[in-house]
């Protein structure tokens, strides 16, 4: 089978190698002069299926509301008109509560665990390297309500079987050294020991690699325009290099691909959520992170990539607009300051990109009930690069016809329409 798919991020290639394994012609289409060049391409670093839970809870409307009148607010709401945004935002206010927050927290636990394992057992059969530790990611707590909002969490936890200890200042200190001089801000730390990280723009160049030698073309610099489409059906796609067609095609656009489908009448309820991140080179060992970290105050993720150190965080709903934020910066800049300060801010590359959010955390992942020939798998929001080779993994096996290995029926769209 042909199997065309758009977008050249870490989904859509993770895509692409899954089904060139299982014996299929693919071709993949993207913008970019080469793969990883936009969401993928610097992003937290962080593989963390123990971390994995949607924005929506119980308490967001009100921490909403707080984080306003803070300097640093973790989430940005940028007045504008947009109609599609109010609606996805109604969306998210009906998951704000415990019961929809243990559903979808679980839905996406189980994407999440089921794709380390295929990162895995590809690792183990490519021997790719990515600045890549498998050294798990401990979540840090500043005040007593923190603690006690974790213990929500664990119990989840408990439930999937993801191992997880809830750590005091020492404990922390003691697998992570360099924030000694910072444990009198620590209230506690939750590890999550089945945790990774790597250089997600570094795994996906690499992977391409791969996928090219099993013979999958890259379509580079070319823009995706339209699908053109009957009843049932994906005819083609329209691109700045002519008309592309295939036997299936898999939607892996990211942020962009409401805007692709709904024109075909399909609306994705996945919006682009403004995110920031800061690479800076490693200074002293001593006050560096050895693994990676979770500032669960400022919502900001700290971790360690090689000789540098990448520092993540930030929500912001402002369309698709990508310009730099000098205030956005400075949030990174103090969260790290306080707790390690091993790295030159100086030298820090900042950049942004945008995560395409659902309403309940979830992505979509699956075919479209009314075009027989597409897939989807978009709306992975913060958590791209923790679920990209499950979610190849599972598009993959729908396309060939083969039985998934976890339960996927409740990934699909249609999950919204019921």
């Amino acid at each position: 089978m042909k199997v065309i798919i758009l977008g050249a991020g870490v989904i859509g290639v993770t895509t692409a190698w899954y089904l060139a394994r299982q014996g299929h012609e693919v071709e993949v289409v993207d913008r970019q002069p080469a793969a990883a060049m936009e969401t993928s391409f610097a992003n937290a670093g962080q593989i963390s299926p123990g971390y994995s839970a949607p924005w929506a809870g119980p308490g967001l409307p009100l921490q909403i509301l707080k984080w306003m009148c803070s300097r640093n607010s973790p989430m940005i709401v940028r007045p504008r008109i947009d109609f599609a945004m109010f609606a996805w935002m109604r969306q998210v206010l009906r998951n704000c509560n415990a019961r929809s927050y243990e559903i979808n927290k679980a839905r996406m636990l189980r994407v999440a665990t089921y794709s380390r394992d295929c990162l895995d057992a590809l690792r183990a059969e490519t021997g790719i390297s990515y600045d890549d530790r498998q050294r798990g990611l401990i979540q840090l707590f500043r005040t007593d309500r923190e603690v006690a909002k974790a213990h929500r969490d664990m119990r989840v936890l408990r439930q999937h079987g993801v191992a997880h200890d809830l750590l005091d200042p020492d404990q922390i200190a003691a697998f992570e050294p360099g924030l000694a001089a910072s444990r009198h801000l620590l209230r506690g730390g939750l590890r999550l020991p089945g945790d990774e990280s790597g250089d997600a723009h570094m795994f996906t160049q690499r992977l391409a690699q791969k996928a090219e030698e099993l013979g999958v073309i890259f379509h580079y610099e070319t823009t995706v325009r339209a699908l053109d489409a009957s009843a049932e059906e994906i005819l083609g796609v329209r691109t700045s290099a002519g008309r592309m067609t295939g036997d299936a095609y898999v939607v892996a656009l990211g942020s962009y691909a409401p805007r692709l489908l709904r024109p075909l009448g399909l609306r994705l309820p996945v919006c682009p959520v403004k995110g920031y991140s800061l690479t800076l080179p490693v200074t002293d060992e001593s006050r560096a992170p050895v693994s990676t970290v979770n500032d669960d105050t400022y919502k900001v993720a700290i971790t360690r990539l090689g000789d540098r150190i990448r520092i993540g965080g930030t929500a912001e709903l402002a369309g698709y607009n990508t310009r730099l934020s000098r205030d956005r910066r400075a949030g990174l800049e103090e969260s790290f300051s306080e707790l390690f300060g091993g790295g030159d801010l100086s030298q820090g590359v900042y950049w942004t990109g945008l995560r395409p959010c659902t309403p309940d955390g979830t992505p979509i992942i699956g075919g479209s009930k009314r075009f027989g020939n597409l897939w989807l798998n978009t709306g992975h929001g913060t958590l791209g690069w923790t679920m990209a080779c499950g979610s190849g993994k599972l598009v993959s096996d729908m396309i060939s016809g083969h039985q998934t290995e976890i339960p996927s029926l409740d990934l699909s769209l249609e999950r919204y329409f019921q």
